[in-house]
């Protein structure tokens, strides 16, 4: 399988912003060119283990966190970002998003999409969807 390195960039600038880091400061933490880092937030590059361990590091981040879309059991790690998206919410958002959140895992079943014990099966090309 292919590594999904725009996923993988789509998870570390959301992270940075998060954390309220420019490119320049995450950077200049990682020991690598503003260009390079800009690649690697674009999916440009293919960064490699070191740097996307030292990039990990800065952001106090796993590397689970990062490359998530790539792996096939992150049911926990977007169990988290659901958490934590939730935690955002005001009282009667959270109560929207869990009838959505319902209707969704019972059209899911219906159409055969979704195992409650193993996950979601194949959505494209074996990663779960977002």
């Amino acid at each position: 399988m292919e590594l999904d390195y725009r996923a993988i960039g789509v998870r570390v600038k959301e992270k940075r912003l998060r954390m309220g880091w420019t490119q320049e400061a995450l950077a200049a933490a990682v020991g690598i060119s503003v260009p390079h880092m800009s690649n690697v937030e674009r999916g440009k590059t293919k960064v490699s283990l070191q740097t996307l361990v030292d990039i990990a590091n800065a952001l106090e981040a796993t590397l689970d966190e990062l490359v998530c879309d790539n792996l096939t059991k992150s049911k926990i790690i977007f169990e988290e970002k659901i958490a934590y998206e939730l935690s955002r919410c005001n009282e009667r958002d959270v109560k929207v998003v869990y009838d959505m959140v319902k209707a969704l895992t019972k059209s899911l079943r219906v159409r055969g999409k979704s195992d409650p014990k193993g996950g979601s099966r194949d959505f494209g090309e074996g990663r779960m969807s977002e």
